[in-house]
């Protein structure tokens, strides 16, 4: 069964089993078990079912497999011909999911 999630302002469309990266959920812990219940769509062929906006009791449950932090990005500012140069770095929170199941 598919479904067509939005979480953190994002949406994905996911399966049971699929693994996603998504920005860190706060004060979690690797373990832990989520629930989505905004849902866009849920369902296959005649078992489909679109929202307005959301899919009224369906829900998809999570589990948080980890919590890291993504690849380092560093940021360079240079002006030519001024003697001017800066130089930062920014390393993402994530959160690794893994869908465990959807309620219609």
């Amino acid at each position: 069964m598919k479904a067509t999630i939005q979480t953190q302002g994002k949406q994905y469309t996911v399966t049971e089993g699929d693994v996603l990266i998504l920005n860190r959920y706060p004060d979690t812990e690797a373990g832990q078990k989520l629930e989505i219940s905004e849902v866009l769509t849920v369902g296959e062929g005649d078992a489909f079912k679109l929202g307005a906006p959301f899919v009224s009791g369906a829900k998809v449950s999570a589990t948080i497999l980890e919590n890291k932090r993504g690849r380092k990005i560093v940021v360079f500012k240079k002006k030519a011909k001024k003697g001017y140069e800066r130089r930062r770095g920014h390393r993402q929170e994530l959160s690794v999911i893994k869908i465990d199941s959807i309620e219609s």
